[in-house]
């Protein structure tokens, strides 16, 4: 097992332990008798963010089906396979309700970076729809670049983090005013902290109505406005974007919200890369992710070419969060093979997997950063 490995599993035994769903520091009876376990690695703001209030929020629920079947355009012909099929999912009682976040920022590891709290409010059901995650393509091969919230007109959207407002109404996609703009009435918000000297900014966009003004300062939580449909939308929702700004790319240097969003305590992130044989990654691939035990299952496709971007360490491009920590089975239809590959998830961390074509799952850890990659260092 790598040492990142080794890391998760201390990790995951803190956080059972701590229930509280904080990085801080615990007292646990027979501790000295444990071995030494090494210092979490925090980031440091300037200023310091705040952590959000505590709050329960909706369940991420997978789609209802009665069955799934894949049929892929290029069969083997040496063998029949069976076919990957799963019955309806057996949802909670509840299916709203989720355990309360985890105080941001959350960073467990140096790689990770959960600094932002779920755009809405504690009683809202729905978290994120399914075939408009970040990287999905749809309008006439528009690749996504946040992910979509459903939301009835109306409803409050709140401020992710703490920061001033850089937009406020029509035009965000131009820069000028514009009642045609794609993104309707939207607010983007520039925050008062970074992530490795970059600027961080967040997008809501199609709201029916904005509540605030430019340069405007909020604080996360603060009411941005109510949802709505303008702009390109076909129905009512909410657009959210992270966007990760140095060099002034703006709309061109959007990242995987899910990557960025704090999970609820006890539950944390799945990531993959998915390729083909030759180490090429896939594009519109299905991947369904179910618990070891139970019928509810979760379902993603990997990325999309265009204006998207990969984190710099995972390079993934498929990502799933909202998952209750423990262990998942991944099972991928490619080239009419199924193949099935077993991984834990993790409290308050980002599980990686990769798949490579005919070879199936590995064991390769993330991609090594590039030589521009300088991870915030523990105070």
């Amino acid at each position: 097992m790598n040492d990142l490995g080794r890391s998760l599993k201390i990790l995951f035994s803190i956080l059972i332990l701590t229930m509280a769903g904080t990085a801080c520091q615990i007292d646990v009876p027979g501790a000295s008798e444990a071995p030494t376990i090494p210092a979490i690695p925090t980031y440091t703001f300037s200023p310091t963010l705040q952590p959000s209030p505590v709050v329960k929020t909706p369940r991420a629920v997978a789609k209802v089906q009665e069955s799934i079947k894949w049929e892929a355009s290029t069969p083997e012909p040496t063998q029949e396979q069976e076919p990957l099929e799963f019955s309806a999912p057996q949802l909670y009682s509840d299916p709203s309700w989720r355990p309360p976040l985890y105080p941001v920022p959350l960073a467990l590891t140096t790689f990770d970076h959960f600094f932002f709290t779920r755009p809405f409010a504690v009683d809202h059901p729905s978290w994120p729809v399914e075939d408009y995650r970040y990287g999905g393509s749809f309008f006439e091969d528009v690749v996504h670049s946040g992910i979509d919230i459903k939301m009835s007109i109306g409803t409050p959207v709140l401020a992710a983090g703490s920061g001033k407002v850089v937009w406020s109404g029509y035009g965000l996609f131009s820069g000028r005013y514009d009642p045609n703009d794609p993104y309707g009435n939207a607010v983007m918000i520039r925050h008062n902290f970074g992530y490795q000297g970059a600027l961080l900014y967040t997008v809501y966009a199609h709201l029916d109505r904005v509540d605030v003004e430019r340069d405007q300062f909020v604080n996360a939580g603060d009411v941005l406005g109510v949802s709505g449909k303008t702009g390109v939308a076909s129905g009512p929702h909410l657009h959210f974007e992270v966007r990760l700004d140095q060099d002034g790319k703006g709309f061109f240097s959007t990242r995987n919200p899910e990557l960025w969003l704090v999970p609820p305590q006890g539950w944390g992130v799945l990531a993959g890369r998915v390729m083909n044989t030759g180490g090429r990654k896939v594009e519109g691939q299905l991947v369904i992710v179910r618990p070891s035990q139970g019928e509810q299952f979760w379902r993603a496709n990997s990325y999309h070419r265009g204006y998207i971007n990969s984190d710099p360490y995972y390079q993934e491009n498929l990502v799933i969060s909202d998952l209750p920590a423990g262990k998942y089975e991944i099972a991928i239809n490619y080239l009419s093979k199924i193949y099935r590959q077993e991984i834990e998830i993790y409290p308050g961390l980002v599980s990686f997997f990769s798949f490579r074509g005919r070879s199936g799952f590995t064991n390769e850890p993330p991609p090594l950063p590039g030589a521009d990659f300088n991870p915030p260092q523990s105070p």
